[in-house]
């Protein structure tokens, strides 16, 4: 795809363009970052893409491997509304805690999933003993309809795993090919891991009604004949029924789907909203320390605070 085509389709568009009878695919640069201690690539939400169905944001940390005297991921207490967090693991092992009372070391294969909803706050931490990381953090946004849901939080130890031409796949939300993950979803989503055990070429199955987007965590990804590079997100759009996808030995990408949520969506720090005024109001009550997000003693450190807003309120 030209350069034209990458910088000018607007994240709003929900359609690639078909040129010359092919359907195009949107490059989504990611940007580096550090998240509690650790390095990360930040995907969504970025200038080029904002949302894939109800997925909202995506962060792959790592992979790392902490030396001397590093204490790992420690991520302070947090404030959300409006979305649920989801934690893939594929390495290393974290402790979730949060204002409901969760306590939750999620290991490898395992997902994670807090629902906000009206509000709630959480903490995250690297276990000592186990040096390493590697993980895909993301948000959904709830539907403006469930937006002020009751909190929960929910443990995914076991989810659908087969194998294709040499590659474990791993459901991870939704259906696909037959299968269906336990995970709560509040809209209609997709999201499958693929870790290539040897060199494959799958053709996967799509929704027509879904947008998708894959993302490659390790190794280069080739679909429809277009590579893409570890951390560089190929946006398909909505409209297709099946994809060819091509991927090395030791090669892994996150298939993300979902049907598009048609609502305002508005982020800002660590909550998502359907306006500003949602926003506003809950940093306000996070920086008074009001009761509506609870707390979490039982960590050992300081509440993380938000930046000023950055309109006028």
């Amino acid at each position: 795809m030209s350069n034209m085509i990458k910088d000018a389709t607007p994240s709003s568009s929900l359609d690639c363009p078909v040129v010359e009878g092919r359907r195009e695919l949107q490059h989504v640069s990611s940007r580096r970052a550090e998240v509690g201690g650790i390095p990360i690539h930040r995907v969504l939400p970025s200038r080029q893409r904002r949302l894939v169905g109800g997925w909202c944001f995506l962060d792959h940390a790592g992979p790392v491997v902490f030396k001397g005297e590093s204490r790992g991921m420690r991520v302070g207490p947090h404030p959300h509304i409006g979305l649920q967090t989801f934690t893939w693991m594929i390495a290393g092992r974290v402790l979730h805690r949060d204002s409901l009372g969760s306590e939750q070391v999620i290991r490898p294969g395992q997902v994670n999933l807090m629902t906000a909803g009206r509000g709630i706050s959480h903490t995250e931490e690297s276990l000592l003993e186990d040096p390493q990381l590697h993980a895909a953090q993301l948000w959904i946004a709830l539907p403006f309809a469930q937006r002020h849901t009751t909190p929960r939080f929910d443990h995914y130890p076991e989810l659908p795993v087969w194998r294709d031409q040499g590659v474990a796949l791993t459901l991870l939300v939704g259906e696909f090919a037959g299968r269906r993950a336990p995970t709560l979803s509040f809209s209609p989503l997709v999201g499958l891991d693929l870790a290539a055990e040897a060199a494959a070429t799958l053709r996967l199955g799509l929704r027509h009604a879904f947008e998708y987007a894959v993302l490659p965590l390790e190794g280069e990804v080739t679909l429809d004949g277009e590579t893409f590079a570890a951390d560089e997100l190929a946006y398909l759009g909505r409209g297709r029924e099946t994809l060819e996808l091509t991927l090395p030995t030791g090669a892994r990408a996150l298939l993300l789907g979902g049907e598009p949520l048609g609502e305002e969506v508005v982020i800002w720090w660590n909550f998502v909203g359907h306006s500003r005024a949602e926003i506003a109001e809950a940093q306000r009550e996070w920086e008074a320390g009001g009761e509506r997000f609870g707390s979490v003693p039982e960590y050992d450190g300081e509440r993380l605070m938000p930046p000023p807003i950055p309109w006028k309120v």
